[in-house]
């Protein structure tokens, strides 16, 4: 579930900066590669994620 939510607000706000930065450059609005990108971000904060934090099964 913990995946799902962190993709779901990758969107939201890759979506939120992909438009900012479009406005700011004056640029035209590309919702198709600000989904990819941010899908992408979201697999590596994922991959990050399950790296960093070792697994609750281990014990000493």
């Amino acid at each position: 579930m913990r995946y799902l939510i962190t993709i779901i607000w990758s969107l939201i706000l890759g979506q939120v900066v992909g438009f900012l930065g479009s406005a700011l450059t004056s640029t035209s609005y590309d919702f198709t590669l600000t989904t990819i990108c941010s899908f992408i971000v979201a697999i590596i904060v994922i991959a990050i994620g399950s790296i960093t934090y070792p697994d609750k099964k281990q014990t000493h």
